[in-house]
């Protein structure tokens, strides 16, 4: 399975918070984003290694741990919110909306 785009969509909505894509990759994307969030309230160079592998990124990895890892340290889990959109116009495929609580 290629988790290329998958790793992108998760990029996308870690910078920008909010993000479209179909329903099946925004529940991959949710779980993917949800450990990541997790992993970055430790904060620690560990935490930062792990999410450098796991994303590649280092501008989202920055963001996690500067912003994302704070914001959300009294929380426990339940990061994200999707909301269903409808049928996408060429194909039907159901989208959703992806943001960050």
């Amino acid at each position: 399975r290629d988790n290329s785009a998958q790793k992108n969509v998760a990029v996308a909505l870690i910078v920008h918070e909010k993000v479209q894509t179909t329903l099946a990759r925004a529940k991959v994307v949710r779980a993917l984003v949800e450990r990541c969030i997790t992993k970055a309230k430790h904060g620690d160079l560990t935490a930062r290694r792990a999410l450098l592998r796991s994303l590649g990124r280092q501008g989202a990895v920055r963001k996690l741990l500067e912003e994302l890892g704070p914001r959300y340290k009294e929380r426990h889990g339940g990061y994200t919110r999707m909301v269903k959109l409808g049928a996408r116009k060429g194909d039907g495929a159901p989208r959703a909306r992806l943001e960050l609580v």
